[in-house]
């Protein structure tokens, strides 16, 4: 009784349904809305709005009409969605800086690369431009099938003839449903260039392609792209990212300033957000140096202008915009399009041979087209030529007929014509029947004669196909190619640095506590002896002082460890190089560390070997040792060297070889030696096992590889320091309290460093107030364990020594100035050359 009730009501399983209509859902957006089509490049409403303008007449030789009303006839006739979706469509079609060639020719406010969006449909006004024209060509010769719009009252275009390959040389970008696509823009002539190429050898590689034809992307806002491994993979497999970076020159000024001018952006990259973020990055001192930034573009072209202070570097300064802006981007490649109605991701090659295969068979239609035609025409001429010849006859037929269907019935049959000629005969002029007249029908009827056989020769050839396609689309090229705008620069992954262009030198990196880097020659630094006042080697603020100095080479990589137990890289070339007193950059603006990040451990690599190690040390004496090669591959974002545990920091870390002694020291003086490998090789985000047990208060200052027949120096934050022979300290087991190694008192203070030595390395001591003194090791007494040491450096009031660097030995250059710290230094000799004792 129910079901009679409601005889109209369907049981159905929800699951069931929501799958299928989802399906259809995805399938419609897929295939009627968000992606191209292969063979023409365009999505249905491109289409649309392209077929609705020619349909009205918007020819680009014809005045331009109002864009509402083009939207209208859209949406009227063929595509059921809002009209703002399709003005917007319309809208990018007709923008410089979205289509490598437009294909709308707009007049009014269109929109700017600063985001403004176009002016309303009423205000602006449009028409087809003159290369959209060529997508249609021949379309009313029979060349593409046509299909019933939304509601079936109208036709359109199922695809364009497109006498160009548009899916390339404008590119496209769409969402559907599980899917998405981004095909960048292409210079016209160098894709023309392409696909006439496959059309001569079919087997052609995509290497060659590359090499001689087509390039890579050529975007409408010019710029650079970095390299060609990325525009490779994506061509090869439809997939890839190529960096993206605007294109901007360094410019000295008469004042000694410098001045950074930007002329063109990154594809889709918008100018007044660029700007805006700029400017953010320098408030947050994020980019450091900038003192003005402005925007002078015009209509004579783009020019942005970033003023920089007389101090720093340029190019660091252009490296760091290109690193946290956009004037360097990344552009997704995912060649995606409908090929015969199903979404396939194409290689380049593909995509050029689908297009190659569309105009064949457009050339065959049209062919067909005009055979059919020329035939048709033919077969009249057929009808007048022997209606000519028999005129007398025929005139007296069709006199004495009564009614037109018997002179025509009395046509076919006497001369055995068809219906068509025969009404053609009944509808011939009477100045038909002049001499000239009768000469040129027989002209006509030769020159189709010939046409006939001439079209039927091209369908049988598919040779002569090719050959009309190469003819046109080279006369296409000839109308409408331009320059390539987009440079093609080495750069990205597969960039390698020449080194061999960059000197390589021994060099001395400083890094300060509020962490602004620095490089100087080795050089900078004249060797002193002990007991000099120094000389004024970083400028720092009264709160700064220089925590870290390493001495390495300028092709070494320098990795930098911090507190929170992650590394960064850099090659020491990478490093800006200032005066001596300069201050230097952040080192934020090189590496991207947290705010809460500081580094504590810096040392330099020349290469990262299987046999290598990398020993840790943090400060609550956990030890681990990792191979060097899993540090190789360092992303801009660091990677996490060792696991810490609870509040603890790294403090050091040293290369090793996996043969040596390990020397940890504490702040209360005590020491641990133990064999490296007591420590197996762990991961690189372990943990670490425990090295040397503290006692109550007491850190882990240094970590060191003791060497046979080496010293073991000491030097505390008053400025004392000595030598003692390693073989006092025995080796023992890790984990151990280690062993009393140097005698403190309050005009010593606490260690702050230990240092393996040989005699042959010179020292270079940093106080907090950056004053820097260069001592070799030789200079420095050897003691016992239980001693004191020697005043290596004398310190004025609360001044303290911040931290210790050995660096390779150098002759000194200025030796009047060494012979002057000399004497200073012999005042007091007598005292600094005795062992201070308690």
């Amino acid at each position: 009784m129910a079901d009679q009730q409601r005889p109209n009501v369907q049981e159905v399983n929800i699951s069931k349904e929501m799958r299928t209509s989802f399906l259809d859902y995805a399938m419609s957006v897929i295939v009627a809305r968000a992606l191209p089509d292969v063979r023409d490049g365009l999505k249905p409403v491109h289409r649309r709005i392209l077929y609705a303008m020619n349909d009205l007449g918007m020819h680009a030789d014809k005045a331009y009409k109002k864009s509402a009303r083009i939207v209208g006839e859209v949406i009227g006739k063929y595509h059921p969605h809002g009209d703002s979706a399709v003005y917007e469509a319309m809208v990018r079609m007709a923008q410089d800086f979205s289509y490598r060639n437009m294909l709308v020719d707009g007049h009014g406010n269109f929109g700017s690369v600063d985001g403004d969006s176009a002016a309303a449909m009423r205000y602006t006004e449009a028409r087809m431009s003159k290369i959209s024209m060529e997508l249609l060509r021949d379309i009313n010769k029979d060349t593409i099938d046509y299909q019933d719009n939304y509601d079936g009252t109208e036709r359109e275009p199922v695809v364009f003839p497109a006498r160009f390959p548009n899916l390339l040389v404008n590119g496209t970008s769409g969402i559907a449903v599980g899917m998405a696509t981004n095909i960048p823009p292409h210079n016209l002539g160098e894709t023309i260039d392409a696909v006439l190429a496959i059309s001569k050898d079919p087997d052609i590689t995509i290497d060659e392609l590359m090499e001689n034809y087509l390039y890579g992307p050529d975007f409408p806002t010019a710029g650079q792209i970095l390299g060609k491994s990325g525009i490779r993979r994506a061509y090869e497999t439809g997939k890839g990212s190529i960096t993206i970076r605007a294109k901007s020159d360094i410019v000295e000024q008469p004042n000694g300033k410098s001045m950074i001018i930007v002329t063109e952006l990154p594809y889709q990259v918008n100018k007044a957000k660029l700007i805006e973020k700029i400017a953010d990055h320098v408030r947050d001192k994020r980019i450091d140096g900038i003192t003005d930034l402005r925007d002078e573009s015009d209509r004579n072209g783009m020019r942005i202008v970033i003023e920089l202070r007389r101090d720093v570097n340029a190019s660091v300064v252009l490296n760091n915009l290109y690193k946290y802006t956009a004037l360097q981007t990344t552009f997704g490649i995912n060649m995606l399009a409908l090929v015969e109605g199903q979404p396939r991701v194409l290689s380049i090659k593909q995509c050029l041979e689908h297009y190659l295969e569309h105009q064949k068979v457009i050339i065959k239609r049209r062919t067909a087209f005009e055979l059919r035609k020329a035939e048709a025409r033919a077969h009249i001429l057929e009808g007048l030529r022997i209606a000519l010849d028999h005129l007398d006859e025929v005139i007296s037929l069709i006199r004495n007929s009564k009614t037109t269907d018997v002179a025509r019935q009395g046509l076919i049959e006497r001369f055995n014509l068809s219906e068509k000629q025969a009404q053609a005969i009944l509808d011939m002029r009477l100045q038909r029947l002049t001499g000239l007249e009768r000469e040129k029908i027989e002209n006509e009827y030769n020159e189709l004669i010939q046409l006939i056989d001439e079209l039927k020769a091209i369908l049988a050839d598919e040779e002569k196909v090719l050959e009309i396609i190469r003819e046109e689309l080279n006369e296409i090229k000839e109308r409408y190619n331009d320059d390539r705008r987009t440079d093609i620069v080495p750069g990205g992954v597969d960039f390698f640095e020449d080194e061999d262009l960059i000197p390589e030198e021994n060099i001395v990196i400083t890094l300060t506590h509020q962490g602004y880097i620095k490089r100087l020659p080795s050089s900078t630094y004249r060797t002193q002896k002990r007991g000099g006042r120094g000389i004024q080697g970083m400028g720092t603020n009264a709160d700064d002082f220089v925590e870290h100095l390493v001495s390495t080479s300028t092709h070494d990589t320098v990795l930098f460890f911090t507190n929170k137990g992650k590394v960064y890289k850099v090659k020491g070339y990478e490093i800006p190089e200032f005066s001596r007193t300069a201050k230097g950059i952040p080192i934020i603006n090189m590496i991207q560390i947290e705010r809460d990040e500081w580094i504590n451990a810096v040392i330099s690599v020349n290469e990262f070997s299987e046999d290598d190690y990398l020993f840790f040390t943090t400060k609550h004496g956990i030890s681990k040792r990792t191979t060097l090669s899993q540090f190789k591959n360092i992303r801009k974002g660091g990677l996490i060297a060792v696991g810490l545990r609870d509040e603890d920091e790294l403090i050091s870390v040293r290369l090793t070889d996996g043969t040596k002694d390990m020397m940890l020291a504490t702040e209360n003086g005590y020491l641990i030696r133990f064999h490296e490998s007591q420590i197996r090789a762990m991961g690189r985000t372990a943990a670490g096992v425990k090295g040397i047990t503290l006692r109550g208060g007491d850190v882990v200052v240094s970590m060191e590889i003791i060497e046979e027949d080496s010293k073991i120096l000491h030097i505390t934050n008053k400025g004392y320091g000595k030598q003692t022979p390693e073989e006092e300290y025995r080796t023992t087991n890790r984990g151990g309290k280690g062993i009393f190694t140097c005698k403190l008192t309050d005009k010593t203070g606490d260690v702050v460093a230990v240092k393996a030595v040989t005699g042959e390395e010179e020292l270079m001591l940093i106080t907090v107030a950056g004053v820097l003194i260069r001592i070799p090791v030789t200079d420095i007494s050897e003691t016992g364990r239980n001693t004191m040491g020697v005043r290596l450096i004398r310190l004025q009031n609360d001044e303290e020594v911040a931290t210790v660097a050995k660096v390779e030995h150098e002759e000194d250059e200025q030796k009047g100035q060494e012979e002057a710290s000399q004497s200073d230094s012999e005042v007091n000799k007598d005292e600094e050359n005795r062992p201070d004792e308690e």
